[in-house]
């Protein structure tokens, strides 16, 4: 996803600086980087750990662990887009946490498990949005998808999508009803899988 995509979801920027200044403080090896990154995405982060965690403290240490895990990959690493790398990289995190305090659980119907099953709808073999995002080919393709839809259908996805965000959460905050949110989502899924096939994208 790119930058373009994600900014009607940040929150209101604090720092002076954009992410092309801060990437660059990066690269520079200054230790401001990390203080401008949180003045910036503290809160994007936060929120992207509490919907997977739904624990404060564990959300916290997620976030302060992927502003670290940004110095020590910039460089080499050289991202276009900062809010899309940090946004990965806490998911990343937080995905991995959930996963080790819930290793010895069995069944139930938790959100990763739900999320994965809907995207299956559209590409069987992708399990997140992770994965679209480490397929270079398939994120193009659904980033150039994305920018086809009307703004609020692409908000709905990539709120459900990338922020994990529950469907009635979606619904409180554009004032609608959960069953536009799920319709929206449902014919987006099914628009996606169409975009795809159309493009020759192995399913």
């Amino acid at each position: 996803m790119t930058d373009s995509n994600l900014s009607a979801l940040d929150d209101k920027t604090l720092s002076a600086l954009d992410d092309k200044q801060i990437i660059e403080l990066y690269l520079q090896r200054c230790e401001n980087a990390i203080n401008e990154t949180s003045l910036r995405y503290n809160s994007y982060c936060t929120a992207i750990a509490m919907n997977i965690l739904h624990n404060q403290e564990d959300s916290a240490e997620c976030v302060n662990d992927a502003f670290l895990q940004v110095w020590n990959s910039i460089p080499p690493q050289h991202p276009t887009s900062l809010s899309t790398f940090i946004g990965k990289i806490t998911r990343n995190l937080a995905l991995n946490k959930y996963k080790a305090q819930n290793a010895k659980k069995r069944g139930g119907n938790n959100k990763a498990e739900v999320l994965s099953s809907e995207l299956e709808e559209c590409v069987a073999d992708i399990h997140s949005v992770e994965d679209i995002v480490d397929n270079n080919e398939l994120a193009a393709a659904v980033d150039e998808f994305l920018s086809t839809l009307k703004e609020i259908n692409m908000i709905f996805f990539i709120r459900r999508y990338w922020h994990g965000d529950c469907i009635e959460k979606i619904a409180s905050s554009f004032s609608v009803s959960e069953g536009k949110v799920l319709m929206s989502l449902f014919r987006t899924r099914k628009k996606l899988k169409t975009f795809l096939e159309k493009r020759g994208i192995s399913l």
